[in-house]
């Protein structure tokens, strides 16, 4: 049975507190053994022994008597006996536990009613009212007056010893509470001092008896927006202290260099360590660190798309090419340490150009933000299975798209200046007209969006800046689109270049080129087609001017045999023709005149010797030599 009830067959050996005495000892040796006198080694020996050979469970009647002259019978017998006296004694202790039970119940049920109730039996209910039996005193025994004294001295130590425990108790605990009182009383003015500030203090989510302070950024990526929020423990004397979790403890931002030709030319101004620690400013450094944090997260993030633009990453750190020559290195440096690595800096010729990039990304990861306010403000849209992609910031490909951009406008400036230096040194008089970035335009913002969301936007859309001019005749012109776009494919720039040339109608630049080279190769074929045009129209009025004079010499006149190669035919009645070979380039013009020998059948000059008269004009060029008219008239006229 799992519930059997079992009781020991031996009574159990308690062991005394404290030894018998000798006396006691020695009259329990009398008793069992007798005199001293009667007790030898030889009896004690023989005594030992037949505790030795003696049962230790056979009972002191049984000993002499055989085992074997009792039969089983007998036996159980004598088993069932014993079981039944071992019952009749533990039933008869049962019975007397549950009357001493009853009686100490029925004496409390005078003071404690419904707790004795529960103790007493069915019986004892029956027969007996509750509270029927009580104790009390009766003739106490007298106390003479010196123990009446002693009681009351005694007594009166006990109390005394008892208000001043108290008293000290009192003393301390006043103490304590004053200190108490002034360390929350400067605890809660530090945590008023810092609301009053503009900061967020409200409960905590899983600490519900603990201020904190909202020091991050609602609208950032949830693992940044649940670090920004740091408890507002109190220090022992009562100072605020905050405690960051999560946040490190030191001040992390992203530091943006400039790489120019494969040397570091600029670094962008990390933040001034504070000389005094306060817990404003422990806030703001968190939320400073936590922010730049966010950043760089950001940046990685986008950059991993930007691959087939050349953006590359590493552990910690993102490089943004922006030309042939140059790029743009960014990773995220504790502050202490950043000021160490100065010594690798060359030159600070492009620091401001990385403290423009270091400002840009931050202001847009600002307006990233925004747009998530503006976007969690509307409604919600249709509940799908699929899951919404969380699209990038764009943070680089607007900041790599604008300085692109200017690389190119700054090329495309520099190579028409050159080219119309050289125009201007070989006598024509022509220029064009810039215009940077003219798809910026302010006043065109939307009235209902806030003046810096709106100055944003117009750095997000694509980038056209518009060069225009004329050309050598008057009557022609170009005019090149250079377009930039940051965000949509197809990503880079391209050159849109159109021309309005009345001798060639028919010639149009690619609408759409990519490579600078295939763009000045574009252009500086324009401006040779011009020149052949000029050249060709000049040569024809001064032949017609000639035959009107008497006297003079009938000069030649030029054709545009070949205007694509640059080279112009003049025929002459005596039978001296002559080639004019153009040459244009960024840096030159060049003019070599050539006389043939006779013209072949399909107008291809039948051979040449070397030039016999050639003239360059170059753009750093400024002097007293004949302008490009000129040296064609005068050759002219050598030939007439």
């Amino acid at each position: 049975m799992a519930d059997s009830f079992s009781l020991p067959l031996r009574p159990l050996t308690e062991k005394r507190d404290r030894p018998d005495t000798l006396p006691i000892e020695i009259a329990q040796i009398n008793a069992r053994w007798g005199s001293f006198r009667d007790v030898n080694e030889e009896t004690l020996r023989a005594k030992i022994e037949e505790d030795k050979i003696r049962d230790p469970w056979s009972d002191e009647d049984e000993g002499d008597k055989p085992t074997e002259d009792v039969d089983t019978t007998e036996r159980r017998e004598q088993l069932y006996k014993r079981r039944a006296e071992i019952l009749q004694f533990a039933m008869q202790a049962h019975m007397e536990a549950l009357f001493a039970l009853d009686f100490v119940s029925l004496l409390l049920s005078k003071h404690t009613p419904r707790q004795a109730e529960t103790s007493m039996s069915t019986f004892l209910k029956q027969v007996a009212p509750l509270g029927s039996l009580n104790s009390e005193i009766v003739n106490p025994p007298p106390k003479s007056e010196a123990t009446v004294q002693d009681v009351k001295t005694v007594s009166r130590g006990w109390r005394l010893q008892n208000f001043n425990a108290a008293a000290n108790k009192l003393l301390n605990s006043a103490t304590r509470l004053e200190t108490e009182v002034a360390s929350e009383t400067k605890y809660w003015d530090e945590v008023l001092a810092i609301k009053e500030k503009g900061w967020k203090v409200c409960r905590l989510p899983r600490e519900r008896q603990a201020l904190g302070v909202q020091y991050g950024f609602l609208e950032a990526t949830p693992i940044f927006r649940d670090r920004g929020l740091a408890a507002l423990r109190r220090g022992d004397n009562g100072t605020l202290r905050l405690d960051k979790g999560l946040a490190p403890q030191t001040t992390r931002t992203v530091r943006v260099r400039v790489k120019h030709r494969g040397r570091l030319t600029g670094c962008s101004k990390l933040p001034e360590l504070p000389g005094t620690v306060s817990v404003e400013r422990t806030i703001l450094q968190a939320r400073d660190t936590v922010y730049e944090e966010e950043l760089f997260h950001e940046l990685m993030r986008e950059a991993r798309i930007m691959g087939s633009q050349g953006v590359t990453t590493r552990q910690n750190l993102v490089r943004v090419p922006i030309s042939e020559e140059q790029e743009v290195l960014l990773d995220l440096v504790d502050a202490d340490d950043a000021p160490a690595n100065d010594g690798e800096m060359e030159s600070t010729e492009h620091s401001v150009l990385a403290d423009a990039v270091s400002h840009s990304i931050r202001i847009l990861l600002a307006y990233a933000h925004r747009q998530n306010l503006r976007r969690r403000t509307l409604p919600p849209p249709a509940l799908s299975n699929k899951r919404r992609h969380t699209p990038e910031y764009q943070l680089l490909r607007p900041v790599m798209a604008y300085l692109q951009h200017s690389a190119h406008v700054r090329w495309l400036e520099s190579f028409l200046n050159d080219i119309y230096r050289v125009l201007r040194a070989a006598g024509f008089q022509c220029d064009f007209h810039a215009v940077p970035f003219s798809s910026v335009s302010l006043p065109r913002m939307h009235p209902a969006v806030p003046k810096v969301e709106g100055l944003v936007q117009q750095f997000l859309m694509p980038f056209e800046s518009t060069f225009s001019g004329h050309l050598v005749t008057p009557e022609s012109s170009f005019k090149v689109k250079i377009r930039t776009n940051p965000a949509a494919p197809p990503f880079g720039t391209q050159y849109d270049i159109s021309v309005d040339l009345p001798h060639h109608p028919d010639v149009q630049p690619p609408s759409r080129v990519g490579l600078q080279s295939d763009a000045a190769a574009a252009i500086t074929h324009v401006f040779k087609l011009d020149i052949i045009s000029a050249i060709a129209v000049h040569g024809s009025k001064s032949a017609q001017d000639s035959t009107r004079k008497e006297g003079e010499k009938e000069l030649l006149t030029w054709e545009a045999a070949y205007p694509h190669h640059g080279e112009l035919l003049a025929l002459s009645t005596t039978g001296r023709s002559k080639k004019l070979k153009v040459t244009l380039s960024q840096q030159e013009l060049t003019i070599e005149t050539y006389s043939m020998r006779g013209i072949d059948g399909h107008g291809q000059s039948a051979g040449t010797k070397s030039p016999s008269h050639m003239q360059t004009w170059r753009c750093d060029q400024m002097g007293s030599q004949p302008s490009l008219m000129e040296f064609v008239a005068q050759v002219s006229r050598e030939q007439s």
